[in-house]
């Protein structure tokens, strides 16, 4: 228990103060003409002089006023009830991951731990979803591209529902070819709604740039400018031909101009490693903010004046009403 206002608790001795210091409140009523009033107090040998009474009080009255006053300066001080200490953590980091979707990602060249092969996005879905979930105080906003880019999932700290997204993705519903500029636009577009100072972009293609509005490298120097590091992860065969291979050399640019780094994956095993490995560079970051509730209570000493008004009155007025 503590109170908002405890200074205002001076005001207690002001009825003292006032009633030691103002003079008495006077009223004038009707009264008695006398005829020959002055020969009467001459007879009577007194002096005519203006008359007063004081008007006394109850001794239930005196109580009343003295409980009610305290409780209506108590009310004033703002008591308050201050709840235990509550901890609550916030994103110091938003991540952004963009995710190519061209029809290349449909490629089986992916091999696992038991040495099946895996669909490229499978894998890849995989891995990203373990990432996710070890994110859990970073807000994620998740991008998917082919021939255009789209926000699958905007910042959030929601991971489940985050993951509810990745999986909802399928190879093709961007478009076939592969837009990376795009992608690094849109994701630097996305990041003005962040508020955080660290930003992270983790861009993944398995192909070269085939049809982006922006150059890859001119949207990799706007994001820079707006403070957003970008990790480049080629998946896929750089040895490939035509929008199948992997373009090795514009994604190390890309990580190079924003101050990150640029990884290749040619199975799952590696891909997972590299996500730890980001993991590392990046650990995760939080922001702690420590607040204790409080709850006010003023209504409790209005309540209590408000009850002895009532009690105080009514006892008062069944005496006046009983018989002398």
């Amino acid at each position: 228990m503590t109170l908002a206002y405890p200074w205002l608790l001076l005001l207690l001795p002001l009825p003292v103060a006032v009633w030691r210091l103002m003079p008495p409140y006077r009223t004038r009523v009707q009264a008695i003409r006398v005829p020959f009033f002055r020969d009467i107090t001459q007879a009577a040998g007194l002096s005519p002089q203006d008359g007063a009474s004081v008007l006394g009080r109850h001794p239930l009255q005196w109580a009343a006023a003295l409980v009610i006053w305290l409780m209506m300066v108590l009310a004033l001080a703002g008591p308050e009830r201050i709840g235990p200490p509550i901890t609550v953590e916030s994103a110091a980091r938003d991540i952004v991951i963009a995710l190519d979707i061209s029809g290349s990602m449909d490629a089986r060249d992916f091999v696992d731990a038991e040495g099946a092969r895996l669909q490229r996005l499978a894998a890849v879905k995989a891995v990203i979803g373990d990432f996710i979930s070890a994110r859990d105080s970073d807000r994620i906003a998740l991008i998917v591209f082919g021939s255009k880019a789209f926000v699958q999932a905007p910042f959030t700290e929601d991971l489940d529902s985050l993951a509810g997204f990745l999986d909802q993705i399928q190879v093709g519903m961007a478009g076939p070819n592969t837009a990376l500029g795009d992608a690094i636009g849109l994701s630097v577009r996305t990041f003005e709604a962040s508020d955080v100072d660290e930003r992270l972009l983790i861009l993944l293609s398995d192909g070269a740039d085939t049809g982006s509005r922006m150059p890859p490298i001119n949207a990799a120097d706007i994001a820079a400018q707006r403070d957003v590091t970008i990790f480049t992860i080629g998946v896929g065969d750089p040895n490939g031909d035509g929008d199948g291979r992997v373009d090795l050399d514009i994604l190390d640019r890309i990580a190079s101009e924003t101050g990150g780094r640029n990884y290749f994956a040619s199975d799952q095993a590696a891909l997972t490693e590299i996500y730890a490995e980001i993991d590392t560079l990046t650990p995760r970051k939080v922001e702690t903010l420590s607040f204790r509730p409080k709850q006010d209570l003023t209504y409790l000493p209005l309540c209590l004046a408000l009850v002895v008004l009532i009690v105080t009155t009514s006892i008062l007025s069944v005496r006046r009403g009983r018989p002398a």
